[in-house]
């Protein structure tokens, strides 16, 4: 199938596609006599799987570790525990990290007094660091 195939059936743009081919983590096509790209469904299967894992947040590295474990199928999959782990970790991280930013935007705007901007609560706040 052409690229504009294979972007349809998994939801990845042409040009994403073609990024994941440059960092070689999606394996260059074969080309038909015309030149284009014609993938199958190996092409497809492995694209989701990076996509699912992007959607997750694993990094471009992560994706790339995890593609090279899931390629040898005899491995224990403790490093791919390992590696989920600390990523669920890492997005605990940021919850927590988000939670805070909440809870900082809701008590400056909880003082806010609606009056001019000299008084603004907000801005006073802001110029404080």
């Amino acid at each position: 199938m052409k690229i504009g195939g294979l972007a349809k059936l998994t939801g990845v743009k042409a040009e994403t596609i073609r990024f994941y081919e440059r960092e070689g983590i999606l394996p260059p096509p074969a080309r038909t006599q015309g030149n284009y790209r014609d993938y199958g469904n190996a092409h497809a299967e492995r694209l989701s799987f990076i996509r699912s894992a992007r959607d997750l947040g694993f990094s471009m590295a992560q994706v790339r570790e995890l593609l090279a474990l899931a390629d040898d199928a005899s491995r224990s999959c403790a490093a791919v525990d390992d590696l989920a782990t600390a990523h669920l970790q890492e997005v605990e991280r940021k919850i927590a990290r988000l939670s805070s930013l909440r809870d900082e935007l809701a008590r400056m705007l909880a003082t806010c007094r609606q009056g001019e901007i000299a008084d603004c609560r907000i801005i006073e706040v802001l110029g404080q660091g």
